[in-house]
């Protein structure tokens, strides 16, 4: 059987080598590498390349995943920057939006990991929080944990028939790391779970599940939590689907 190749989306960082002379290098979580090779799909890691066409790279993958990462930069969703919002990439916003945009055209899945949630909510035309805890006065959980970053610390309620619904049930518990989230939904989009305060934690296309996203981070999840393994088996089987 053919290895599904799942291509994951990089952000950069500093690197302070001497050998680099502090240039950016692009990088992806390792636990979202790993979890991909164990499903026995092939992971293919994504930079940002400038004036890149996102149509060139559609016969590289077969499916997309956006991670976590940094603020979205509000101009791609009509605002200007509130003073807590942090740290923001433009290079590879652009990057992700076109590469979102062309995935979806071509009919192949994409699944989103926080940020990647975020973000495909914009690449659709909707909206994000800047920054929950001086935006959204409903939003009165802690959405950023202080627990370790894989532990869960609350649970979200999953709307039945949905996709997510189907993978995890009527609820889950998951862990919680970021101060920004949905707020408009875009266009062709549906809400698919929530917090306890509202806040938006899933999101999924109206039709078909050719888009799943979450606001947590499952790829830190996995090992220990099964569930949560099944959020990629069930991604990589859409995949296989399409493909």
């Amino acid at each position: 059987m053919k290895k599904m190749r799942i291509a994951v989306t990089a952000d950069t960082m500093p690197d302070i080598s001497h050998v680099t002379n502090l240039k950016l290098a692009p990088f992806a979580p390792r636990q979202l590498v790993e979890v991909i090779a164990e499903l026995g799909a092939i992971p293919i890691i994504l930079s940002d390349v400038p004036d890149a066409r996102p149509e060139d790279y559609l016969d590289v993958f077969d499916g997309l995943i956006i991670p976590g990462g940094p603020d979205v930069d509000p101009r791609f969703f009509g605002e200007q920057p509130i003073r807590a919002l942090g740290r923001t990439n433009y290079k590879r916003d652009v990057f992700e939006i076109g590469l979102i945009q062309a995935a979806h055209a071509a009919g192949k899945p994409i699944f989103g990991i926080c940020r990647g949630c975020q973000v495909i909510n914009v690449a659709f035309g909707g909206t994000i929080w800047q920054d929950l805890a001086s935006q959204c006065p409903e939003a009165y959980m802690q959405h950023s944990q202080q627990a370790p970053g894989g532990y869960p610390v609350h649970e979200v309620r999953i709307t039945e028939g949905s996709s997510l619904y189907q993978t995890l049930g009527e609820a889950a518990q998951v862990n919680s790391r970021h101060h920004q989230a949905v707020h408009a939904i875009g266009k062709g989009l549906r809400v698919t779970a929530r917090a306890a305060d509202g806040v938006v934690e899933g999101i999924e296309g109206e039709t078909g599940a050719s888009v799943v996203a979450v606001q947590w981070h499952p790829e830190n999840m996995w090992p220990e939590h099964e569930e949560m393994k099944r959020l990629f088996a069930d991604f990589i089987e859409r995949v296989r689907a399409a493909a």
